[in-house]
This record gives structure tokens, C-alpha cells and sequence, in this order.
């Protein structure tokens, strides 16, 4: 279907839903309708790359599958924001990491936030479809690669009761290059599943659209407005040809879409309130925008005597809740990062010679990261807004809690990786710490903490649009229906009130299932 093509069926009123990105969230909704008898569209901003695209290249990757050409960044530019921007969003270039939601975050989201019917029983049938489709099985012994075995390693050693994870793929060959796009199609993301499943039920996916606003009445969303984009994001059906195949240009430049039963956001955590802050409509109360959560994670290294080459093999295995729930204290969790070079080198500390020094030593480094558990407790988390020339910006404050959380989890990364044997242990700050031993992990408490004081990213973004029993506290009801638009559903991480405590992709599938199951129903 080409763009103007789009327009037709919109005019000619057999559009039944709109679905806005087509991720983990998006792919699963538009399947579902789609599959119930639903004439749906689905819009995304992204490019349809595919397995014959990805070749396995940092410095083509970021700028193709990343949001802001991998760029993307708090406000104040102290912590990186991995998110995915193409055809299958993030799961595109995940790292395989598959969870089922922690039945404290589910219950804590009834208990103070008034999700209803959202517990282990209402999701577990939606997971298990989920993990059918995506080939999701037990931990594998065999995918934990030397990077992933040290973490297992210093975990036993500590008692700490290390897990292997569950991963999304099917005949993996354990290439390493999950964050670029795999090459042998054997990531289950929803470019693979989930996005054909949809096209095969008789949807239709545009490319190379940027929606610009929702055009509400009332209480209904009316329109979906969206511009094709120049760049090589030229808008066509997703399934034409291969990822770098382009085109002829679009007839036109302005899009609108009427669909006739309603639209589902599900452009992510930051996408989303994003939109309906610019659209300028659905939010009365003032919580569009507010509480996004970001995992933010703090990464430590350590130098072994071995070689690690921890950008092969599967790039997280292996994952340590020990802790998780520390009571009044802000949780974390604890798993690896692969460390590729491009993405090594902005995460290392330093410039000019001692910053080549380090990354000499790349085969011999290995990564442990720790994902602080956000919005648990008494942080408000982020808030996004919308700028009038369009761009996003995410406010996110350190807070004491975030301050005391990274301090003991560093010095937990640090025993840990000693105990695996480390010879050296560094931290990333800017003027980094080097342990050479469990006498010099006290020195950690002292050194500083803040903004742009030591490297802090996220690959997990969620909040922003939370749903709650509360019209007046929350964006959307427990089944991700608009307070204020009877028409318009969310389906992506940004209903989650909180952070989810684990990696997300699992869950998001599943809410935006069950979510989905409904708005078929309505």
C-alpha cells in the first residue's frame, strides 16, 4: 500500500483502527485486531530494515534502528537513551532478554496505583501465547559467553543465586550483534512475528510516517495526522523487498487517517506522551508526560588476566536479583552489557591517550551493569514534554535514593567481579576509580555522583501515560482506554505506573495483548 493509497481507504471510511508504532506493543495490537476482522493501519515513523541490512556495524545501526540516530539523551544530557526506530521498534535491536513481570511490581501496581484485573493469573495466558510466538524457552546454559560467566561466577561465589534468562530466538547462533539487528533472523522480535502476523491478517503497515497529531472531538479522536519523511524512510508496505529498497516519492507530504472504531498509541515511553502533549489533547489532569521511568543503569568493568571478547556470544544470558527489594532503599538488578567498540568507547571515561590506553585492552574487559528499580518507592521519575518545533525532551533528576542505590551497586559490581577473578576493577566516572583489590572498594562511597559525573544510560523506557483506576492520577484505565477518549487505547510500556523491576519486552507484549483482546471486544 503506498501513502496515498493510505489516504484512499481512510476517505472511503473502511479504516476501522490506527495503530501508531509498530514495536513489541504496537506489532502484538495490530495483530490481534487485525486477526479478530479489524481493518487496521499501522504507522511508523522507521525504516523496514531486514536481515539483509544488518550487517553487524556500529556505525550504521545506531543511526538506522536508534531513536536520534542513537543519540537520544536526557535533558540535561547525563544519561544515554537506547530506543529502538524502525520496523519492530525496540525488539529489533534488544538483547533477547525475556521476562515474565515480577509479581511484586503487579501487585504493588494494585495496591498504590488501582491497576485492576492486571495480576500473574489475567497476563499468564498472554504470556504463554507470547512466548510460543517468540520461541521464548528456559535459560540456556550454552548461551552463557565468557562476559555473562563471570557475572554467573561472582554471583555464586557470593551467594547471590544468579539465574539464566530466557531469550526470544530460534536457531541463534550467538553472533553477539543483537543491538545491530540480527542477520539470521533468528531474534523472534516482532520484525519476524508479530509484524507479519498482522500483515498476513490483512493489515496494513506504512513506513517513513512520523505521526504529528491526534484530532479529538470531544470525548473521540477523530483524525491521525502524519507527514512522510525525506530521509530514506519513503513510506511503502512493510514486506516490499528488502530494508534499502526505496520507493517512487509519495504523492503527497500530509496524511490523514479517519479511522472509524479508534487509534492505539504505542510509540514508547517517550513517543507517546510525547504525541498527545503536542496534539494537545487528553490531558486535563496533567499526567501525560509525567512519571516516565528509565531503569537508569550504572555500568562498572573489569580487566581479567584471560581474554573476555565480550561483543561475541549472546549478549545477556545471565541476570542476579539478590537486589532486587531492598526494602526502603531503591532496588536494582544485575546483568551484563556487551561492549562493541563504538558503544565501548562512549562509555569509557576520558579522552585522547588514557582514553586509548582503556580501549586497548577491549578483548581483556568485562561489563556488569547494575538497572536501578525506579518509581518504587518515593521518586516521581522523568517527565517528557513537547517542545513547539517538535522535539522531545526528558527531564529526569538524580535523587538521593538514585545516589545511595548506584553507591552500593557499585560496590557490590565490585566484590562481584573480584570474586570472578578480576585483576583490576573500573569505574566509569569521569575521573575513574581503578580497584585493585577488595581493600580499595570503600573509595567508591567518596567518589561523586550526579549528572554528567559518571556514565549512566537506559535501554528500558517506561511510564509517561500510567494507567490506574483514578481518572484524576492516571492516563488510561486497566485496560488501556483514554480517561478522556473513549476512543483512543495505549499499548506500549508507557501505561506502566512504575518500572517494571526486569527487562520489559515480555510484558509490554502481554499488556498490549490483553489490551488489544479488549478493544476487539469494544
Amino acid at each position: 500500500m503506498a501513502a496515498s493509497e493510505g489516504s484512499e481507504v481512510a476517505a472511503a471510511g473502511e479504516l476501522d483502527f490506527v495503530v501508531v508504532g509498530c514495536g513489541a506493543g504496537g506489532s502484538i495490537a495490530a495483530a490481534t485486531l487485525a486477526q479478530a476482522g479489524a481493518r487496521v493501519l499501522v504507522l511508523e515513523e522507521g525504516v523496514h530494515h531486514t536481515r539483509h541490512d544488518f550487517n553487524m556495524q556500529e556505525a550504521w545501526a545506531y543511526p538506522a534502528l536508534y531513536q536520534d540516530r542513537g543519540n537520544r539523551a536526557t535533558d540535561d544530557l547525563s544519561i544515554m537513551i537506547l530506543q529502538g526506530r524502525s520496523v519492530g521498534g525496540g525488539t529489533t535491536i534488544n538483547w533477547t532478554s525475556s521476562f515474565r513481570a515480577p509479581a511484586r511490581t503487579l501487585a504493588l501496581w494494585a495496591s498504590r496505583h488501582g491497576v485492576r484485573g492486571l495480576d500473574q493469573e489475567a497476563l499468564a495466558p498472554h504470556f504463554a501465547a507470547v512466548e510460543e510466538r517468540l520461541s521464548v524457552g528456559p535459560g540456556n546454559p550454552d548461551d552463557v559467553n565468557a562476559n555473562n560467566r563471570k557475572l554467573l561466577e561472582g554471583a555464586r561465589a557470593l551467594g547471590w543465586g544468579p539465574e539464566l534468562i530466557p531469550r526470544s530466538v530460534k536457531g541463534c547462533a550467538r553472533l553477539g550483534y543483537c543491538g545491530m539487528g540480527c542477520p539470521l533472523d533468528a531474534k523472534q522480535s516482532a520484525l519476524v512475528t508479530f509484524v507479519p502476523d498482522a500483515v498476513a491478517a490483512g493489515a496494513d503497515v506504512l513506513t517513513g510516517c512520523r505521526v504529528t497529531r491526534i484530532e479529538a472531538d470531544g470525548r473521540r479522536a477523530t483524525a491521525v495526522h502524519a507527514d512522510t519523511l525525506d530521509e530514506e524512510t519513503t513510506p511503502r508496505r512493510a514486506g516490499q523487498g528488502h530494508g534499502h529498497e526505496r520507493a517512487s516519492p509519495p504523492a503527497r507530504r500530509a496524511l490523514t487517517f479517519h479511522p472509524r472504531r479508534g487509534v492505539v498509541l504505542a510509540g514508547g515511553a517517550i513517543n507517546t506522551p510525547a504525541l498527545l502533549l503536542r496534539s494537545k489533547v487528553g490531558n486535563r489532569n496533567g499526567r501525560v508526560g509525567r512519571r516516565t521511568f528509565l531503569h537508569p543503569a550504572v555500568p562498572i568493568v573489569g580487566f581479567f588476566r584471560e581474554p573476555i571478547e565480550a561483543y561475541y556470544g549472546a549478549p545477556q544470558s545471565v541476570a542476579c536479583q539478590h537486589f532486587a527489594d531492598r526494602g526502603e532503599r531503591m532496588g536494582y538488578f544485575l546483568e551484563t552489557a556487551p561492549v562493541h567498540p563504538m558503544l565501548a568507547s562512549i562509555a569509557f571515561p576520558g579522552f585522547g591517550d588514557p582514553h586509548r590506553r582503556i580501549a586497548e585492552r577491549l578483548p581483556h574487559v568485562q561489563a556488569t551493569i547494575a538497572l536501578a528499580i525506579d518509581g518504587h518507592h518515593s521518586d516521581e521519575g522523568g517527565t517528557v514534554r513537547a517542545d513547539d518545533d517538535g522535539r522531545i525532551r526528558l527531564a529526569y533528576p538524580l535523587s538521593a535514593l538514585h545516589r545511595e542505590a548506584f553507591v552500593d551497586a557499585l560496590e557490590n559490581l565490585a566484590r562481584l567481579l573480584f570474586a570472578a577473578g578480576a585483576a583490576e576493577v573500573m569505574t566509569l566516572h569521569t575521573d575513574p576509580l581503578v580497584l585493585r583489590g577488595v581493600g580499595d572498594i570503600p573509595r567508591i562511597k567518596a567518589a561523586p555522583f550526579g549528572p554528567n559525573l559518571h556514565t549512566l544510560f537506559s535501554a528500558h523506557q517506561m511510564g509517561g501515560c500510567a494507567m490506574g483506576s483514578d481518572p484524576a492520577a492516571s492516563v488510561v484505565n486497566s485496560v488501556g482506554r483514554h480517561h478522556q477518549l473513549d476512543n483512543l487505547w495505549i499499548a506500549d510500556g508507557s501505561v506502566f505506573p512504575t518500572s517494571l523491576g526486569i527487562n520489559p519486552q515480555m510484558t509490554i507484549y502481554a499488556v498490549a495483548r490483553l489490551i488489544a483482546t479488549a478493544v476487539a471486544r469494544s
